[in-house]
């Protein structure tokens, strides 16, 4: 055998896995496998193909491992992560960079040589006494374009059974494509377990992604978006390979807007976590395509886009039956569902803001919880954590699109950028033209902390394009890869910035929260030029008659003048304190950016000065001329 580390796995896996593996013609695959089986000295190896048996069987050990429990509704199960593992852990998650290299000075980066040192000393012999569950899945749908190869190797079959749900099957990928198979890896290890079987050395915890090698390694967590690596973990692998072949890897839902005689129409939109992301991709009576990660390609002169993954790990605070009725059926009905972290009452799900009467006990991500169960700071503990999860695959959706599976994609219409912004941006706007949408409201996202990431709330904070926590290229090379490749489309995408989370002088929010399906329903009229626009210096916003009719044709509600101003009058002071933060920011963590940014936001800067003088710092939108 000429292939050493096939023969390193022959020894090590039986006859049945071992086989797996050897069908796969690709010797880089072996050696990333024979060093995870040496390195994590798992008691025996699982290789999961394709097929019904394997799937079931991922199911089938996640409930006896303990890692799930089931509950009443048949397909339902329950998993807990640790207290102090309950989100994306930025302080721990870095980069591997080699020496003399360097990535943007806002990603968290380590030494290349200290960091595997690190991570592997971590999980070496981590796995003994279990079971380690190989995974072949794909980003993108399969003999796409867009598809990526993926191998995931865990002792964790919460982790396993949730690739089931959120991502393709790749076994058989794998074996089509051999040595051509060029993927991404990861290797994850819960470390050591309590009696709960939640990993009990958080402070051990280490998220490591080697950039030189597209291998992620992940350690003493259990939290999805640590450990299952296509998700985050690979987004900012896959951002560099876009970088490196022209296209783009974005943070991005995918949706189809109906329209006048029955057309269809595709969007996009990037949303830091908690502001309102899936809750605009899931509206009701229109399609959803994918939650968290897109992947835009110009093919023809047109930009298509894809949907990276086929299943949604969704927020379920303030899920409710009246606003979100299509993800409430799914909650609600036989199927495959992963609840994480919510509080269990006799075997029925409950979350925050459900809209339902809760239990005033019950068991929860703390162990077993009463009302006014405090921590071990004083703190108290509410009935389900603030990030508590659903994982789910998009099939079960009843507005699934149709075209979720199209190896070519969809055409992409618009993008929208929306983060939480109390003071300045108006709840709907739409850029002049590309560059200036991409930086006036992409590279200068600016939204609050929330709970789904570890660390204080309620700061605010640049997120540029919603994806600054996962590039790992310099940030100002993103920006620039991103006004060029409207450049390489005849017909680029409509930008629109949206704010969900408008307040009024008494702190109050300006829109209610079906609101944004009337947002969207006018940027689906601006594509296709059949709404006129108001052009007010921060963008293009709509007309009050074009927002009072779709307001009685969406919600049957009625939308006065007064609301309108409210919403939509321009903050002068406000948006000119913005963009100080937001030039701050660009000159002091993207050296380098491009020029091209400074001087739309300059010009922004001009006509906010300039509407000030003539209208006061409060400018109603009333004030302004129709766009031409």
């Amino acid at each position: 055998m000429s292939n050493p580390y096939l023969k390193a796995l022959q020894a090590k896996l039986d006859e049945r896995n071992y086989s797996l593996v050897a069908a796969i013609e690709n010797e880089n695959l072996h050696k990333f496998l024979a060093d995870a089986v040496e390195l994590c000295e798992p008691d025996s190896v699982w290789v999961s193909t394709d097929s019904a048996e394997d799937i079931a069987y991922t199911r089938e050990m996640a409930l006896k491992t303990g890692e799930e429990r089931v509950l009443n509704i048949e397909g339902h199960t329950i998993h807990y992560d640790g207290y102090d593992d309950q989100g994306r852990d930025r302080e721990v998650t870095r980069y591997l960079v080699p020496k003399g290299h360097n990535l943007s000075k806002a990603l968290n980066q380590i030494d290349r040589e200290e960091g595997l040192a690190e991570v592997r000393g971590l999980l070496k012999g981590a796995m003994r006494g279990r079971i380690m569950a190989v995974r072949f899945m794909a980003l993108g749908p399969n003999a796409s374009e867009f598809s990526i190869p993926c191998v995931e190797c865990t002792d964790s079959f919460y982790v396993s059974h949730s690739l089931n749900l959120l991502y393709r099957l790749g076994y058989n990928e794998f074996k089509r494509l051999g040595a051509k198979a060029h993927f991404f890896a990861t290797l994850h290890s819960s470390g050591k377990v309590d009696e709960r079987m939640v990993s009990a050395e958080v402070d051990k915890k280490r998220i490591y992604i080697d950039h030189t090698t597209d291998i992620v390694y992940s350690v003493n967590t259990q939290y999805a978006g640590n450990t299952v690596g296509l998700k985050k973990l690979a987004l900012r692998l896959t951002i560099q390979k876009a970088n490196r072949e022209g296209w783009l890897a974005e943070h991005m839902f995918l949706m189809g807007v109906h329209g006048r005689g029955g057309r269809k129409t595709y969007f996009a939109g990037a949303f830091p976590s908690a502001c309102g992301k899936t809750s605009t991709a899931m509206l009701p009576n229109e399609n959803i395509v994918g939650d968290d990660i897109a992947f835009f390609r110009a093919v023809n002169g047109k930009c298509m886009a894809v949907n990276a993954e086929a299943g949604i790990f969704g927020i379920i605070q303030n899920v409710t039956e009246k606003d979100d009725p299509a993800i409430w059926d799914v909650l609600n009905k036989p199927g495959e569902v992963i609840f994480s972290n919510v509080l269990i009452k006799d075997g029925k799900p409950y979350w925050l803001g459900m809209a339902v009467d809760t239990p005033e006990d019950g068991e929860n991500f703390s162990g077993p919880w009463h009302k006014g169960k405090k921590d071990a700071k004083g703190n108290e503990i509410p009935l389900a954590h603030k990030n508590a999860r659903y994982a789910v695959t998009l099939h079960a959706l009843q507005n699934c699109d149709e075209e979720l599976e199209n190896p070519a994609g969809v055409e992409l219409a618009g993008i929208m950028y929306g983060g939480r912004d109390a003071l300045a941006y108006v709840p709907c706007q739409q850029g002049f033209d590309w560059d200036h949408g991409i930086i006036a409201y992409g590279a200068s996202l600016e939204t609050e902390t929330t709970f789904a990431t570890i660390g204080k709330e309620g700061v605010p904070e640049i997120n540029l394009m919603s994806i600054q926590d996962f590039v790992a290229i310099p940030l100002g090379q993103y920006i620039n890869n991103n006004l060029d490749f409207g450049k390489k489309v005849q017909r680029p995408p409509l930008v629109f910035g949206v704010n969900y989370f408008l307040r009024n002088k008494e702190g109050k929010f300006v829109n209610g929260v079906r609101d944004k399906h009337v947002w969207v329903k006018w940027m689906e009229l601006r594509v296709h030029g059949e709404a006129p626009a108001v052009k007010a210096p921060t963008g293009l916003i709509p007309c009050y008659e074009d927002l009072a009719r779709l307001f009685q044709e969406v919600l049957g509600k009625e939308y006065t003048r007064e609301d309108y101003v409210e919403q939509f009058t321009i903050r002068v002071r406000e948006n000119i304190a913005k963009l100080d933060r937001v030039e701050q920011f660009h000159r002091e963590q993207v050296p380098d950016g491009p020029a091209k940014l400074f001087k739309v936001l300059e010009e922004q800067r001009e006509r906010l000065l300039a509407a000030e003088k003539e209208f006061g710092p409060y400018a109603s939108p009333e004030c302004f001329p129709l766009a031409d």
